[in-house]
């Protein structure tokens, strides 16, 4: 069954393991449907399989660890239905719950933020106490936009309606949003605004507890990633990013997801490069 919502759009290079042996499974979910301002990040996964695939070192000299040393297996890309939200969303959670039934991480490519809500749901049925560490530019939790409760502005709030409990999703890296998103997240979540200094001072309550990690690239300062749907000023850059992970690297990941790079916008390809260079450390740390 899964298999007839998957399509092999190449292969992310260093990804050796079979599914059966994998610790992690990578999976394209290429939906932009929604996409309010620069469209685009459809074409994400394909772009980033074919730049690790040509020009991509396996190791990380920041971590001192290799791709191949690590049990990770490339699934391929979900099938998604541009134009049918509900079923593209249906279809991205039945892969993720068919990766978590196997005991396997989930860790998707986007496509916009909001696939990460389908990816997530399942988790948080098997986890009840997960936490979302969010790196990103916007808060996106608006309650709907554009009269749309499913969309990459609302992905946030809807996976905090799932949740029982608040302070679980932990924001880091913000910088935009309206002021009701911003009323919401002082009562609802760890918001920690532009940079990451507060958040690791507050790891703590995170040291036992099941994590997901969803990065939307626009968190990056767009000087660096150009190519993103909606990039704000004032973002983080690369070794911001490496320090962080570095500090996160033991929690215990459950899954993981990299979003909003719209690779056709930057004819430069600088900005699918960098992308590349993040995937490769998230895939290591997860």
């Amino acid at each position: 069954m899964i298999n007839e919502l998957i399509i092999k759009n190449g292969h992310y290079e260093g990804c050796t393991s079979t599914f059966e042996d994998a610790e992690i499974v990578l999976f394209g979910a290429g939906f932009d449907g929604t996409s309010s301002y620069r469209p685009g990040s459809r074409f994400a996964p394909i772009a980033l399989r074919s730049e690790t695939l040509l020009s991509q070192e396996d190791y990380s000299p920041y971590f001192d660890m290799d791709i191949k040393d690590k049990s990770i297996h490339d699934l391929g890309d979900v099938e998604v239905v541009y134009g049918n939200t509900g079923e593209t969303l249906s279809r991205i959670e039945q892969v993720s719950q068919y990766i978590i039934d196997n005991g396997k991480k989930p860790f998707c490519i986007g496509g916009e933020h909001l696939v990460t809500f389908p990816v997530v749901k399942p988790l948080l049925i098997k986890y009840p106490d997960l936490h979302i560490i969010q790196l990103d530019a916007h808060l996106d939790l608006m309650n709907e936009l554009f009269g749309d409760r499913y969309s990459h502005g609302t992905v946030m709030r809807r996976i905090f309606d799932l949740m029982k409990g608040s302070f679980r999703i932990h924001q880091v890296g913000i910088r935009s949003g309206h002021r009701d998103e911003y009323v919401f997240a002082k009562s609802n979540t760890r918001l920690y605004p532009f940079h990451s200094d507060e958040f690791l001072k507050n790891l703590d309550e995170l040291s036992d507890k099941p994590v997901y990690l969803t990065v939307d690239l626009d968190v990056f300062d767009p000087s660096l990633i150009p190519g993103t749907g909606t990039p704000e000023a004032g973002g983080i850059f690369f070794q911001e990013f490496i320090s962080i992970l570095k500090n996160i690297k033991e929690m215990n990941f459950v899954g993981a997801d990299m979003v909003e790079l719209t690779p056709q916008i930057d004819p430069t390809n600088t900005s699918t490069i960098v992308a590349s260079k993040i995937l490769r450390e998230l895939l290591l740390v997860v």
